[in-house]
């Protein structure tokens, strides 16, 4: 039988761009991964090997370091944004751009003042470490028309470790586990928000403030949930952005489950009065999900969070 094309695109993925900003003696860093995935006229390239609508890879590697240079990195969504539009509109062949990007965090380094007498300087404003509590994430996708800008973050790790409790659940007779009524609550927080905003001609949100807020929101529900499941705390972790942050229609969780289990200290003659745990890597619960404003519909893929 014949065979057609499918879906397809192509880019580069992974360039890694570190961004230094001189202002003075301060120094500012914005270190990025970004992933340039180009679709379009691109049938003869499969059909006969015609390489003649495709943009190099290689120029899209080269693009994105120009454009650290040419437009600074205000934001990775404002970066993702000045990418994608440079290539569905600098190219007639290419009809959608995704920009995928991870963001690094850096925080400054403090130091002594009898340091500082050593390099000629009142304080150090060059000097960062690497800050290892999350990475920032987002995906811009524009069509010439529309765009979709979806951010979020992962491996932001919090624990909770009373205020949970996990009973009344379904058994069978392979349930072996016992109700708990006050358990270590802690997870690995996977979290995807897609903006309202899909055009030029609407206002563009503040994107560090409002990935700032977003996180700061998932926090405090995470910390002030008096949590029955792991369940009921993502959803309040989903509602409570939704609900602070005007220009979020859609929120995507993965949360695993990291189970801590009191360790059994009878045969040592000891009683553990919930202070003792094993921390277990794996197997672990996975809990996903997707929190919406009332009448939006989804558009974040199920397994987005995963990739």
């Amino acid at each position: 039988m014949p065979t057609i094309l499918g879906q397809n695109q192509y880019g580069k993925a992974e360039n890694r761009v570190v961004k230094i900003t001189r202002d003075g003696d301060t120094h500012h860093i914005k270190d990025l991964n970004v992933s340039v995935a180009l679709s379009g006229e691109m049938q003869e390239v499969h059909y006969s090997g015609s390489n003649a609508n495709v943009l190099p890879t290689d120029t899209t590697k080269n693009t994105v370091f120009a454009f650290a240079k040419e437009h600074g990195i205000e934001s990775a969504e404002q970066f993702g944004i000045h990418l994608a539009r440079h290539f569905v509109t600098s190219q007639e062949q290419i009809h959608i751009a995704r920009i995928r990007i991870e963001e690094y965090s850096w925080n400054r380094i403090a130091t002594s003042d009898a340091s500082s007498q050593f390099i000629g300087a009142d304080e150090v404003r060059h000097s960062f470490v690497r800050q290892g509590q999350e990475m920032r994430t987002s995906q811009i996708t524009f069509d010439g028309e529309k765009w979709q800008v979806i951010s979020g973050l992962k491996d932001l790790t919090v624990l909770n470790s009373t205020n949970s409790e996990f009973w009344g659940y379904a058994k069978d007779k392979y349930t072996t586990l016992k109700e708990a009524y006050d358990r270590v609550l802690a997870t690995d927080v996977s979290a995807r928000w897609r903006y309202n905003w899909t055009s030029d001609a609407d206002r563009m949100p503040n994107w560090e403030k409002s990935y700032e807020q977003a996180k700061k929101h998932i926090l405090q529900a995470f910390a002030e949930t008096y949590s029955l499941s792991l369940q009921q705390t993502m959803y309040q972790m989903g509602s409570r952005v939704i609900n602070h942050r005007s220009e979020i229609d859609e929120v995507r969780f993965s949360l695993p489950n990291n189970h801590h289990f009191l360790v059994d200290m009878e045969p040592f003659g000891l009683k553990n009065d919930n202070e003792v745990y094993f921390a277990a890597d794996r197997p672990y619960g996975l809990i996903e999900g997707t929190i919406l404003r009332d009448g939006v519909e989804a558009q974040i893929p199920v397994d987005l969070t995963n990739l």
